[in-house]
């Protein structure tokens, strides 16, 4: 369990990048598809990109309190280069791969941090709350598109595991 700030300054990080370089934060504008999703997953996915900004800064706000410098390594995911040709029956399976991914990495960070630091568990544990809420908004977007057929991964068995 990372006792020392350095460790949770580590991990933080590593959640920072995971969330500038998130799927979610350029899929919006990506995608000519979602304008054509369910209401509720619209409604969604645009509070989810709205909230992207919002948890960068947070991450950054946390790092700086505990003595540390936000690092980030922008680069342009993969994904935007392919994500706007994917209709939803593809698009929502991947978001709902992507969403499960983040999630797996927030309560990875959260088992490891010490209850020492509750600004951060605390956080954290907000975090996985709101990632579980909108993964399951995903997975009924995803089953209804797909009329059925989709089969969401069991929660941390998605294609790309966590850091």
């Amino acid at each position: 369990m990372p006792n020392r700030p350095e460790a949770i300054i580590d991990t933080l990080n590593g959640l920072l990048e995971a969330e500038v370089n998130s799927v979610f934060c350029f899929v919006m504008t990506s995608s000519p598809y979602l304008g054509l999703a369910p209401p509720e997953i619209r409604r969604a996915m645009s509070e989810m990109d709205a909230l992207c900004a919002a948890h960068r800064k947070e991450l950054a706000q946390l790092i700086e309190s505990l003595g540390g410098v936000p690092r980030v390594r922008n680069h342009v995911p993969d994904e935007e280069q392919y994500i706007s040709y994917l209709s939803l029956k593809f698009l929502l399976p991947k978001l709902v791969m992507e969403k499960d991914l983040l999630l797996t990495r927030f309560e990875n960070a959260l088992a490891t941090i010490s209850r020492d630091y509750p600004k951060v568990t605390e956080f954290l544990s907000r975090m996985i709350t709101e990632q579980r809420h909108y993964l399951e908004i995903l997975k009924r977007g995803a089953d209804e598109i797909t009329q059925g057929k989709f089969e969401p991964p069991a929660h941390g068995n998605s294609i790309a595991k966590a850091d």
